[in-house]
């Protein structure tokens, strides 16, 4: 085989069925490689490799399978670059394959085309784990060891960088069993910290439990809320962790909620979150506190754990729910969580245009569908207040803030979810990032549904601009084409939408259509959610429930 053929052969037989990504010369024997698999292997091209590496991310974390991109070296790789931090900080797990520059000219600094300096170095900051194949032989055992890493411990992105001169060498290859045969990776709690945990739990009087993203990485969800139940405690869903617990559990908060009931715990169990808030500092500081995180990185720093329990988020919570078998029954919490919750639906009522477009989503779209938000109003609002009731059906871009990720995020999820309805929210800032995709989702028949809210400018920017100083607006207020028309050309349906009223029928249309379509929702200055949704805002709210001693 040449090392394309390799290459190709090995990521078949890792499972990987889909492939994002834009061809170019140093990867001309790799494509060969994929096109001796299409049988097995789809291949969908995308118009900029940011979309690729958005695409792979939406499709890892909307389905739990590894998402692959491939992109050419130099421009193509810092192309990806923002799509790979994001898959970074969102735990997701994406193999990027990179094309190099020829083996014995690398690092030469010859001006070579598409050469970098130490592009190497570049992609091991943005991954877990990098590697370069100088030999075509060694590909499939590195293609393993790829997907070995990617889903060990805390899943993340992957790098693997192939020369042209490798893919193009031919030699006698075997591939290698899959990284699946070599066991899951999953990080084993230590059975003493559960214990420790375990006991600071039952003595709790107001234990509250935090969830982050690593449960649903994970796919702890079910065993989280059978602690809760068991414990009678509270759960706050991190911002960047929704669906990590149902919203319709009787004891399931969001980040807003948790700002009542957080600051009145006697014990706090963390399970697969950083705990860090936007400020740097931790969501809270309990008398007591519990962390579980299968990276260890997040077992330290500014936290301060009284036990911290090293183990993936489903191993951990099966020891402690083992362990706190038999334990005297509590008195239920639901009502005092549903006070919260009725002092969260009050506050939000403020943001009446925002809460309008969400509620008409939420009606729109199933229980097991897909809503990917953006750094746009609506969006902002939907990570306390759109209702998600199972894992892997919202999805943010964490703590990276990526502007213009949503929209192209959301192709990938709805290329590995294809019988799923998936919407995209965005602002028409963001969206103008990867608008050329329109033609990507007609190309390869991907029926997303994007709503594009469309306020003519950088809304966020410009409310800072206007509120901070003096009304001085500068390069926050766009020009956009007409987005119908935009999208005719693209051959993708579109149409206006008028209102929130309206959204809902226009939504549910687009899904029984099955193709892509796009949705423009002219809007004007939404109410700033800020004062109300940040937690160093929120002891500002006097008439707050808190949750004390089981009583709201």
């Amino acid at each position: 085989m040449t090392g394309g053929e390799a290459l190709a052969a090995q990521l078949v037989r890792e499972g990987v069925t889909e492939i994002f990504g834009i061809p170019g010369v140093q990867l001309d024997h790799a494509m060969d490689g994929l096109a001796g698999q299409a049988a097995h292997v789809r291949y969908l091209v995308t118009r900029h490799e940011q979309a690729a590496a958005y695409m792979a991310d939406g499709y890892a974390r909307s389905s739990g399978r590894a998402g692959v991109c491939m992109v050419v070296p130099g421009p193509g790789v810092l192309n990806a670059g923002a799509g790979l931090a994001t898959a970074f900080a969102c735990s997701s797990p994406v193999l990027l394959i990179a094309g190099q520059i020829p083996s014995p000219t690398i690092g030469q600094g010859l001006g070579l085309l598409h050469e970098i300096p130490d592009q190497s170095a570049i992609l091991r900051q943005l991954t877990k784990w990098h590697a370069m194949a100088r030999t075509p032989a060694e590909i499939p055992a590195l293609v393993r060891e790829a997907f070995r890493r990617m889903r060990a411990g805390r899943p993340r992105p992957v790098a693997l960088e192939v020369a042209p001169d490798v893919l193009r060498a031919r030699a006698d290859i075997d591939t290698v069993a899959p990284a699946d045969d070599l066991g899951d990776g999953r990080v084993v709690p230590d059975p003493d910290m559960l214990d420790r945990a375990a006991a600071l739990l039952r003595r709790a009087e107001r234990p509250v439990l935090y969830a982050g993203g690593g449960v649903v990485a994970g796919g702890a969800s079910a065993l989280l809320e059978a602690l809760a139940d068991r414990l009678q405690a509270p759960v706050v869903v991190s911002t960047f962790g929704r669906g990590a617990a149902s919203d319709r559990h009787p004891l399931v908060l969001t980040a807003m909620g948790g700002h009542r009931v957080l600051p009145d715990a006697d014990v706090v169990l963390a399970v697969g979150t950083r705990f860090v808030g936007g400020s740097g500092r931790p969501v809270a500081e309990p008398p007591s506190l519990i962390l579980v995180n299968a990276d260890a990185a997040d077992l330290g720093g500014v936290r301060r754990p009284a036990v911290a329990v090293h183990a993936d988020a489903a191993l951990a919570l099966e020891g402690l729910l083992e362990r706190l078998e038999g334990a005297p029954a509590r008195p239920s919490r639901a009502a005092d969580v549903a006070a919260v919750r009725a002092w969260v639906v009050g506050r939000l009522a403020a943001l009446g245009p925002q809460m309008a477009w969400i509620g008409a989503l939420r009606e729109a779209i199933p229980d097991d569908g897909i809503l990917v938000d953006e750094l746009t109003q609506v969006g902002y609002v939907a990570r306390v207040a759109y209702p998600v009731y199972g894992p892997r059906t919202y999805l943010s871009p964490g703590y990276q803030g990526t502007l213009g990720y949503g929209f192209p995020t959301a192709l990938g999820a709805k290329v590995a979810n294809p019988g799923k309805a998936v919407v995209s929210i965005t602002g028409d800032g963001g969206f103008g990032w990867s608008l050329q995709e329109l033609v990507t989702a007609r190309q390869h028949g991907i029926g997303l549904v994007t709503v594009v809210f469309n306020d003519g400018a950088f809304g966020n920017v410009r409310r800072i601009q206007q509120n901070q100083f003096q009304g001085h607006v500068i390069g926050s207020e766009l020009e956009q084409p007409d987005y119908v028309k935009l999208a005719d050309a693209f051959g993708v349906d579109a149409a206006r939408v008028a209102s929130p009223d309206a959204l809902t029928p226009m939504l549910r249309d687009a899904f029984a259509g099955g193709g892509p379509v796009l949705l423009e929702a002219p809007v004007t200055a939404m109410p700033n959610p800020w004062p109300i949704m940040e937690p160093w805002m929120a002891s500002r709210y006097a008439d707050a429930p808190t949750v004390s001693a089981g009583r709201a």
